[in-house]
């Protein structure tokens, strides 16, 4: 998880994606802070896992912020930003310096106690990967991002800077970055465990200086050779090309299968609730014309009488005439059921 996001992150184009394999890289840096299991590396864990939420935050505002103004997310689609939108790449910077564990920023606080940790505890390997994966994050994140969105080639874009709340909040974000760089000691009396460390010693500093210098000149190697500008037709296929497609799949099986399933049970329930209502509109009515037509036959009514006498109940029940006395009958009777029932 430290080390395979690197390889993803340099080769995307799009820029919130590349922050997103970097948001796997570190979150890897502090499961392997628990893994090692000592006091100064689960400190280290906890300090990191707090400082990255806010230089990471800081990132994805930056590039939310040129999207904000742009309209353009890619590597490829960017480039002299800085001309017209230099708070956002100063704030861009400031996270960038912080993720790159860049002294007097905050990374570099909390991410050298789970090196130095690896270091203590003898594990060669693992303090190995740690120093690679550090020196890729300076690559990617810390280069890369900034580089190709506000410095690079000129794009033509002449974006202004996002609104004042955007700004006031990168400008907090960026403050905290330099702030826990430098005033470190509050964060670690907050950590789990009293362990004395100190990250500013000479073999830190110097240490971590030489990472840096490092991954920016196999950047520039990597620029000068032309082999680093992303494609734009380029894709990752990572493990998300899984459930994206078995997503699209199952959206169409619910789309086609569920929701023809649901209008053929919405036009059988339908039918039958009309069938329903309309029976019972014109029931009472059936059934008054019923039971009269049968009386009239049994007092002797037949041929065009009955006709005549049918007709004109039917007029009187569908058109509202009825009698008074008929209304006043059916409401004695449906009042003497009532009571026989109750």
């Amino acid at each position: 998880m430290v080390s395979l996001p690197i390889f993803y992150a340099v080769l995307e184009n799009n820029i919130r994606r590349v922050l997103s394999y970097s948001l796997m890289n570190q979150v890897g840096f502090m499961l392997v802070g628990i893994g090692i299991g000592t006091e100064l590396a689960l400190n280290g864990a906890v300090a990191h896992a707090f400082c990255h939420i806010i230089y990471k935050g800081l990132l994805f505002m930056a590039a939310g912020s040129v999207l904000q103004m742009t309209g353009k997310i890619k590597c490829t689609e960017l480039g002299g930003l800085y001309k017209t939108m230099p708070l956002t790449c100063a704030f861009c910077m400031v996270g960038a310096l912080s993720i790159s564990a860049f002294p007097l920023f905050s990374g570099f606080v909390s991410k050298s106690m789970i090196i130095s940790a690896s270091g203590y505890e003898q594990m060669f390997i693992i303090w190995l990967i740690l120093q690679f994966a550090s020196t890729g994050v300076v690559d990617h994140a810390g280069i890369k991002v900034p580089f190709f969105t506000f410095f690079g080639h000129d794009s033509g874009i002449r974006a202004k800077e996002p609104p004042l709340n955007m700004l006031i909040a990168m400008g907090i974000a960026a403050a905290l970055c330099i702030g826990l760089g430098v005033f470190y000691k509050p964060l670690y009396a907050m950590l789990p465990f009293s362990v004395h460390y100190e990250p500013y010693t000479g073999a830190h500093v110097v240490g971590q200086l030489q990472l840096l210098l490092f991954g920016a000149l196999a950047f520039t190697l990597l620029i000068l050779s032309g082999y680093y500008v992303p494609e734009v037709r380029s894709k990752n296929l990572d493990a998300d090309w899984t459930y994206r497609k078995f997503g699209r799949f199952a959206y169409r099986v619910a789309d086609k299968g569920l929701n023809s399933l649901n209008r053929i049970s919405e036009s059988v329930l339908m039918g039958f609730v009309k069938g329903i209502v309309y029976f019972f509109q014109s029931a009472a009515a059936k059934i008054a014309l019923f039971v009269s037509v049968n009386i009239w036959l049994v007092l002797g009514y037949r041929g065009k009488r009955l006709e005549i006498k049918k007709n004109r109940l039917y007029n009187d029940i569908f058109q509202g005439t009825l009698p008074i006395g008929i209304g006043a009958g059916v409401a004695i009777s449906f009042i003497l059921l009532i009571f026989i029932l109750t």
